[in-house]
């Protein structure tokens, strides 16, 4: 019986928090970002890293802009409702700009989700031109981008109620994801977004991605809450997700699962927790939902169906993966699951073909788990500009956690392994 809480209109308005916005009670890192500001380490050089967890925070114009003919006056444009910027759209409240903690003076916010407004930002958070002068202070040659705002959160774009509209939302969206490749020489790669609501359209939008060279696609970790899951009734991929799946399998375009929340971190927190110490949980309670993911698809026949599927774990961690894989191969033992159900691999053998976990906090995995995890299974991030990305000591962090590793481990990690995943050609 599913339990899970179903999509709707408020989706967009509840994606980031009023209580989080806004600098007041909030504190402000001043950052000495010329000290940072030095471009990739001399430990590094010669490499391309590629920073697999970023956001693109959406230009105040891009939908209002980019509007076929007679949709502008009812595309998402950007209202200042009291002290926020937020985005509105037929009427509808559709949430904030997104997780933006790094201002204009290159500082950074500590104890909040984001500021409010768009002056307060950093331009590369939005400006491609400004965007990639950031990544080369940082060191970075590419990003992967994911949505900052939630304008493209499929609930409440089903309550429009106006299937016209929607249409045009999506594919604006994806037409951008294309044109900051192509105007960033392909070092800014946004992953896509599908009309999860509608096979027919799901399908002709994932054709259209592919023939875009979009690098990646992000799913739903539980499209149940919207329209059909992946498993149809009799335990097989449901129909309605075949051809999608059938596409990327063949394309070799990746699925992105970005910090998932297969898992109600709400549900597992004390009551009367505050804001501050209820942020912390809720963050690694989402790790574990990636977690959550990658057991579900090991367990759901899937990876033997489509046996070229790659997956990428977002914003996930990795220190937890040696746990997982040893207590999953465990329970399907014990379990006789994979007995019952024909599976061709263990749980461990599939993650080495199929999945790619990141890191960018932590120090004992990168430092010590590399073995036990799979070097070439590992990604680098720093979730920019995000509350506890690693700015602006990106290249620091790195020196670090990789300097006891040889010259070919940090190319896997720092770049080869997102070359393969999201087919950059590096």
């Amino acid at each position: 019986m599913a339990t899970l809480l179903k999509a709707g209109a408020d989706d967009a308005k509840r994606y980031w928090l009023d209580e989080g916005r806004g600098d007041e009670g909030g504190f402000i890192r001043e950052v000495d970002y010329a000290a940072n500001a030095r471009g990739i380490d001399p430990m590094f050089a010669g490499l391309k890293i590629v920073d697999c967890d970023t956001h693109f925070t959406e230009p105040a114009d891009l939908w209002t802009a980019n509007a076929p003919a007679g949709l502008k006056d009812r595309m998402p444009h950007v209202e200042r409702i009291g002290e926020a910027d937020k985005w509105v759209c037929m009427g509808r409240d559709f949430g904030s700009l997104g997780g933006n903690v790094i201002d204009k003076n290159k500082n950074k916010l500590l104890g909040k989700l984001a500021f409010r407004r768009y002056e307060q930002i950093a331009p590369g958070s939005y400006d491609v031109t400004e965007r990639l002068k950031d990544m080369d202070d940082m060191g970075i040659w590419a990003h992967i981008c994911f949505q900052n705002g939630g304008v493209t959160q499929a609930g409440s774009l089903v309550a429009l109620g106006d299937e016209q509209l929607a249409t045009a939302i999506y594919q604006i969206y994806n037409d951008a994801c294309r044109d900051r490749m192509v105007m960033s020489g392909g070092r800014i790669n946004g992953m896509a977004t599908l009309p999860y609501w509608d096979k027919k359209l799901m399908d002709a939008e994932m054709r259209r991605i592919i023939d875009m060279g979009i690098k990646g696609v992000v799913l739903p970790d539980r499209p149940e809450r919207l329209s059909e899951g992946y498993l149809g009734p009799d335990g097989k991929i449901n129909p309605f997700w075949e051809t999608v799946f059938d596409l990327c399998n063949e394309s070799g375009t990746p699925l992105t699962f970005h910090l998932n929340s297969s898992l109600d971190a709400e549900s597992v927190m004390w009551d009367n927790l505050g804001f501050d110490q209820k942020l912390p949980i809720s963050a690694l309670i989402h790790n574990i939902g990636c977690a959550a993911t990658m057991l579900n698809f090991m367990v759901s026949g899937l990876l033997d169906r489509f046996d070229k599927l790659k997956i990428g774990l977002i914003e996930s961690g990795m220190g937890w993966v040696p746990f997982m894989l040893e207590a999953m191969d465990h329970q399907l033992k014990e379990f006789r699951t994979r007995e019952n159900r024909g599976f061709k691999l263990s749980s461990s053998e599939y993650f080495k073909k199929h999945f790619w976990v990141s890191f960018w906090f932590e120090d004992f995995a990168p430092k010590h788990m590399l073995d036990a995890i799979g070097a070439d299974r590992i990604l680098f991030e720093t979730d920019y500009p995000h509350p506890t990305s690693l700015y602006p000591g990106v290249q620091d962090k790195l020196v670090d956690v990789l300097k006891d590793h040889d010259a070919p481990t940090r190319k896997l990690i720092l770049q080869d392994n997102a070359s393969a995943l999201f087919n950059l050609g590096l």
